[in-house]
């Protein structure tokens, strides 16, 4: 989440990161563990301190569609090592118990997985993964309370909500910036989801539900440890990225600044811990940001120094997308310089001339990502980047293409077979070992974009 949740396009590099199952639609209507269990399991009379929201949470209905968001995810497998089949496979018998405890406050949620995952900037993302069953508990809750909660929210939140997306922060932003606000209070949080002060946390969501049995289930998940290369490290306080829960629990607990900033009328867009809020000079901008210290320190969280700032909209990155002023001072998209370089990083791995795949199974490689990049980069306003991004591209695979064919030989004979001449076939040929300087000029008139095209590669122009 964190930047990242961020998204990028992360999917398109953001990714990655880790979102909960509340992201993901099912693809499945195959029955999940809890809808096999034993006859009366669904319906069995709560014990004492179950309240409505647990019931409901725990019905089948509600928990056959949480398993299918569980299985749709593809998650990893918990500290207890079970994958999604074997867990459906554990419920079958388990269910009934896990459930009863549930209901009668007893249960206590496993530790978490520790995961880091690497950035494209060298440095590390820490992940908790907790067990299926704990992921299928946690969607199921997620389920009852996000349509009780999610309407709470301020309007100017974006990250992890139902029928919201990146793409909407960023069209508010450059609104703002349009409309002459061209100072942007950009916040970054340290280290948000290790720092969420469980206390807090929990007085904050109180006053959002009754149901003190949620409440404590939700309490436990927050306590539950982390284990880390086989060691138990005990936790009081934050939320780890990994589970479905953390995202909503991430809007509670951030709405009270989102609120705050609303009372006074600013200008603002924020995705999960990313804030930026636009004013018309750097003074007022400094005036926010000291404001904003204050309102976060309240919550016990802290500014990151090194990455928030007060400065121009124009060329600050926020959510993989930087403004710019066109002809007309009209501010429209682009995408930002680290994300491009993010994606040329990608885009070599992926092409590596020593990875001993086809060109086929290379572009076949290259799919899913360049579809999910210009899916999340799509608002775009610079068709001549996305050109020189193609044009890079598909340098990148004829090079590729050079190699595979290797020999002079090869290569006169293949260019021949594709509908080459013959003066242009040995031209080639004659420079098999320069690839790189060799896939451009006479090549790209074999190679052409047709020929990219019935690989099946994706444009991005």
């Amino acid at each position: 989440m964190s930047k990242a949740m961020r998204q990028m396009p992360a999917a398109s590099g953001r990714a990655g990161e880790a979102r909960g199952e509340a992201a993901r639609q099912p693809d499945s209507d195959e029955a999940c563990g809890p809808s096999q269990e034993h006859p009366g399991t669904g319906s069995a009379k709560p014990r004492a301190g179950a309240g409505p929201l647990l019931e409901a949470a725990l019905t089948r209905e509600n928990l056959q569609a949480a398993w299918k968001r569980v299985k749709a995810n593809k998650g990893a497998a918990g500290v207890d090592g079970l994958d999604i089949g074997q867990t459906q496979v554990l419920l079958q018998t388990k269910w009934p118990q896990i459930r009863q405890e549930l209901l009668a406050g007893r249960y206590r949620p496993a530790p978490v997985h520790r995961v880091m995952i690497p950035k494209p900037d060298g440095s590390q993302r820490e992940l908790g993964i907790p067990t299926v069953v704990d992921r299928l508990i946690q969607q199921a809750l997620l389920q009852v309370l996000q349509p009780l909660i999610d309407p709470t929210f301020s309007e100017h939140s974006h990250g992890f909500r139902p029928g919201r997306r990146a793409h909407d922060a960023v069209k508010a932003a450059r609104a703002y910036v349009q409309s002459g606000k061209r100072v942007v209070v950009d916040v970054d949080l340290a280290k948000f989801f290790d720092r969420v002060n469980h206390d807090i946390l929990i007085d904050r969501l109180s006053k959002r539900i009754a149901d003190t049995a949620v409440l404590r289930l939700i309490r436990a998940y927050l306590n539950a440890g982390i284990m880390d290369g086989g060691v138990m490290v005990e936790r009081d306080q934050g939320t780890p990225q990994g589970g479905p829960l953390s995202p909503l629990l991430a809007n509670v607990l951030l709405d009270e600044v989102d609120k705050a900033l609303e009372a006074r009328g600013y200008s603002f867009a924020r995705y999960a811990d990313d804030a930026n809020v636009y004013v018309g000079s750097i003074k007022a901008g400094e005036r926010v940001m000291a404001w904003l210290r204050t309102l976060y320190g309240k919550l016990k969280l802290q500014i990151n120094e090194a990455k928030s700032a007060v400065c121009s909209a124009f060329g600050r990155k926020f959510l993989g997308y930087e403004l710019w002023a066109a002809k007309g001072r009209e501010v429209k998209c682009k995408v930002a310089h680290k994300a491009l370089d993010n994606f040329k990083v990608r885009i070599r791995q992926l092409t590596s001339r020593s990875g001993g795949r086809s060109t086929e199974q290379v572009a076949q490689g290259l799919r899913p990502y360049l579809l999910g990049w210009k899916a999340y980069f799509g608002m775009a306003q610079t068709p001549g980047v996305w050109r020189k991004l193609d044009e890079w591209l598909r340098h990148r695979i004829r090079a590729l293409q050079l190699k595979q064919w290797k020999r002079g030989t090869t290569i006169y004979r293949e260019l021949l077979r594709l509908g080459a001449g013959p003066s242009v076939a040995r031209q080639v040929a004659a420079n098999s070992r320069c690839w790189w300087r060799n896939s451009d000029k006479a090549l790209k008139r074999v190679l052409t974009i047709a020929w990219f095209d019935r690989l099946g590669l994706p444009r991005l122009s």
